[in-house]
């Protein structure tokens, strides 16, 4: 299966780029530190249920939307690490 993508490429392209925003602006919108949001779109910061609100608010798409894409993203990241863990089911006697 293919991974979900983190929902900063979302934000970027269908909202701050689709409206023509810069990061700036978007960030003034949005009242948050430019740096704020731009870790969130380089996928360097996830997305949080305050974000997802501010976002809702300011450009319309639903925060439980965004939030499930954010759980996507991190379950597909946690999944692809799950090797490293030398964890065996438990099997009662």
């Amino acid at each position: 299966m293919k991974n979900p993508p983190h929902p900063g490429d979302f934000v970027r392209t269908e909202i701050i780029d689709a409206l023509g925003l810069s990061v700036s602006k978007a960030a003034d919108i949005l009242k948050v530190r430019r740096a704020t949001l731009s870790d969130l779109l380089a996928g360097k910061a996830s997305l949080s249920p305050e974000m997802a609100l501010r976002i809702e608010k300011a450009f319309g798409p639903d925060m439980d939307h965004l939030l499930r894409m954010q759980l996507a993203y991190d379950v597909a990241q946690t999944r692809s690490h799950a090797k490293k863990l030398s964890i065996k089911r438990y099997v009662a006697a």
